[in-house]
């Protein structure tokens, strides 16, 4: 992404979360946004347009609002909860950033650029079938026959693709939460607040579930010790990088919400200066060449697109999800009920 453009969405995404003049000038246009959304889900409601129901139960995990708030470290929790309870899960996602003519399987080996990062980023993390392809639908039923002993789709993102039904969904927001409440192009909503959903999930290490709030659920990521980009075989606790400071420790994340990286890293005790890059950046060119960090720390998202860079300060900081032990159990439960259901309607059949 251009510089002036970075800058641009930087900007935008700011102005997101207040309701200030930028809000109120877009404001007409979200009205205008949502009727066009609305009538598409009215449309897929009543049946104009099609939706096709797979024979297993479907589970979507995504966002209602623009940028990442923590879906896919979600999708691998929950898909990951599921294959430990004895289902067989199946991943489908869009593969953003990919230039796709059909649906294909995500190996270990793939590289982020033809299948995505953060399917790269699930596929290794999970090790459970992942399929990319636009049109999920047809993404889910080319995985469904590559591989026949899948019982549940986990759908990683998708909310608004309706031509695929489903049977669970769960929206994931972080601490921004939905901004300022507008819908694009005045705010980061993509639907309402009010949309309906089977569970929210918020990432943030500081929520905890109460009484009052139903079927709100949280979310946090657990960092773990980092290794090296050149050598995984090396790793280090995160500890011993607290000794670094200011421009020798630099931390750089492309992901929607950088912030959220580097203030874990702070929580753990780290004192490192930032550098916050686009979403999905694809590290063609080093942003590392001017730096005169000793280390630098990274995501594993960015991690899957940096294999080409010799660079031996790089360290990757992995993460793993925890998400609330009760929303665990309820998804668990709920799929298998449906799964032993569409078994027994198959059987019948």
């Amino acid at each position: 992404m251009p510089v002036a453009q970075h800058r641009l969405a930087s900007f935008v995404t700011r102005q997101w979360q207040q309701r200030g003049w930028f809000a109120w000038v877009m404001w007409p246009l979200s009205w205008l946004f949502g009727g066009v959304s609305a009538l598409r889900r009215l449309l897929f409601r009543t049946g104009v347009l099609r939706s096709v129901r797979l024979p297993m139960p479907v589970v979507v995990i995504g966002n209602v609002t623009v940028g990442g708030a923590g879906k896919t470290p979600a999708v691998i929790a929950l898909a990951s909860a599921l294959a430990e309870a004895g289902l067989r899960p199946g991943i489908v996602s869009r593969g953003y950033g990919a230039q796709l003519k059909h649906p294909r399987p995500v190996r270990e080996h793939s590289r982020a650029e033809d299948v995505g990062d953060e399917p790269l980023l699930i596929a290794r993390a999970t090790d459970l079938p992942v399929w990319v392809f636009p049109d999920r639908v047809l993404c889910a039923q080319t995985l469904l026959a590559s591989h026949p002993g899948c019982n549940v789709i986990v759908c990683d993102d998708g909310l608004q693709h309706y031509r695929l039904r489903r049977d669970i969904e769960i929206i994931v927001f972080d601490t921004r939460m939905g901004g300022n409440g507008f819908l694009l192009p005045a705010g980061p909503l993509r639907e309402p607040m009010a949309r309906r959903r089977d569970a929210t999930l918020i990432n943030d290490p500081n929520y905890r579930a109460t009484p009052d709030r139903p079927n709100v659920f949280g979310m946090h990521l657990e960092l773990q010790d980092a290794y090296n980009l050149a050598d995984p075989a090396l790793r280090r606790p995160l500890a011993q990088f607290a000794r670094i400071e200011g421009g020798q420790l630099l931390a750089a994340a492309g992901i929607g919400n950088p912030e959220r990286f580097f203030a874990s890293l702070r929580a753990a005790g780290l004192k490192p200066s930032t550098l916050p890059l686009p979403d999905h950046y694809d590290f063609a060119n080093s942003p590392f060449t001017d730096s005169h960090a000793e280390v630098i720390l990274i995501t594993e998202k960015d991690a899957v697109k940096c294999g080409h860079l010799d660079d031996p300060r790089i360290w990757v900081v992995p993460t793993t999800p925890v998400v609330d032990t009760a929303l665990v159990e309820q998804v668990c439960q709920r799929v298998r009920a449906l799964a032993d259901r569409a078994t027994l309607k198959a059987s019948a059949q």
